[in-house]
């Protein structure tokens, strides 16, 4: 008999995009891909010749199931230089990319019953995580016409004797919007850990990203190399932790995961040390086709309060669609038409939880070219005309 909790666990939405849009490809569509949040560059060379360098040294073996020392010292030196701290390497455990990070440190915070705040809407995957370790997740609304940032009075309602930690992500997925640093510091003040997902971190265009250690010890953060160094397919993350989690997290991490892949982690060494140059040119080329992404989504009447500030991702309203023109039920079923008629694939906002209903997420990670005719088919879809 397959488990309970096998069979419960929702997919992953974007995922089902993606593999319905390879199946057509297949069949010979041209589809445009917006829904995936994958950069669209290749990794930096100076990191390629390091993983080189470590196959043809040898370095193939497993490593400390906390990770190479020299890595961990140099996370801990980018988070000081970064951010103003004193992060040492003692804290920080390497992972193989920050999912496996995320299930470490559910797994070190939550006892069955226990509660963990998070955003709604919300990557994807936290609840699963929470309720596949016997948590239980607590939804905080965030509204658009707050730039869905956490509302504190309202937050402190969902607090319970029971609330393990508060999850926060800036620059946030589906969103794109900076979490101020005010709100980090009420956030602080309650006394909770916080889970700070930071891994878009380096890809900032307006604003100034905060960690969540700048405001209190009780904190872990996860990161790590796929979104700002272009290395998703590396499957390198970390997490920093206070020092009282770090030997029972190490046990976990040794019993499930024994360590992260060692010729990631050397190739990692050469993206803090030597990768900021090619960082920052993608950062730039993303802010250039944000830049345009922003206008041309206004030019074509959709409502953006503020344009998002970082990550790769437009978040954008369209329950007029759905209720008025579409007659269709939902997201889901609108993203899945949109693919259908017009060959673009876009996230459901519901993949992001229910606050995310009526909404739909577009990536900007794909080149300018077919970012203009993805647009150029989606205002095709939405019956659009130029004036």
């Amino acid at each position: 008999m397959i488990s309970n909790k096998a069979q419960e666990i929702p997919p992953f939405i974007v995922m089902d995009v993606l593999e319905k849009a390879q199946e057509l490809e297949v069949l010979g569509e041209n589809i445009i891909h917006l829904e995936v949040g994958e950069p669209d560059f290749d990794t930096p060379e100076c990191i390629k010749r390091a993983a080189q360098r470590a196959i043809e040294e040898g370095k193939t073996h497993y490593t400390h199931s906390l990770g190479l020392w020299e890595l961990r010292d140099a996370i801990a030196q980018h988070y000081n230089a970064q951010y103003g701290l004193s992060v040492s390497a003692h804290n920080v455990i390497v992972t193989a990319g920050t999912s496996p990070a995320m299930f470490l440190v559910f797994a070190a915070l939550i006892n069955p019953g226990d509660e963990v705040i998070l955003p709604n809407p919300h990557y994807a995957c936290y609840p699963n995580f929470i309720k596949f370790l016997g948590g239980t997740p607590v939804y905080v609304p965030l509204r658009e016409e707050n730039g869905f940032i956490y509302d504190i009075k309202e937050l402190k309602r969902y607090l319970t004797a029971r609330t393990k930690a508060i999850v926060i992500n800036s620059p946030a997925n589906p969103t794109g919007m900076l979490t101020p640093a005010e709100v980090f510091k009420k956030l602080a003040c309650l006394g909770i850990p916080l889970i700070s997902d930071e891994i878009y971190h380096g890809l900032v265009y307006e604003g100034k990203e905060h960690s969540a250690l700048e405001f209190t010890k009780r904190a872990f953060v996860l990161n790590g190399f796929s979104k700002a160094y272009a290395m998703t397919g590396w499957r390198l993350g970390y997490l920093i932790a206070p020092k009282e989690f770090i030997r029972p997290i190490q046990k976990i991490q040794q019993n499930f995961f024994i360590c992260a892949p060692s010729i990631a982690q050397y190739a990692a060494i050469a993206a803090l040390k030597e990768a900021q140059k090619d960082v920052v040119r993608m950062r730039q080329t993303y802010d250039k086709r944000r830049r345009y992404v922003f206008k041309a989504l206004k030019e074509m009447g959709i409502k953006l309060n503020t344009c998002p500030q970082g990550a790769f991702y437009f978040f954008i309203n369209v329950k007029h669609f759905i209720r008025s023109v579409s007659g269709l039920p939902n997201s889901y079923a609108l993203a899945f038409d949109i693919l259908k008629k017009v060959k673009v694939a876009v996230t459901p906002g519901v993949d992001f939880g229910q606050m995310g209903e009526g909404y739909l997420r577009l990536s900007y990670a794909n080149s300018l070219e077919k970012i203009k005719e993805g647009l150029k088919r989606l205002k095709a879809y939405f019956g659009v005309h130029e004036n």
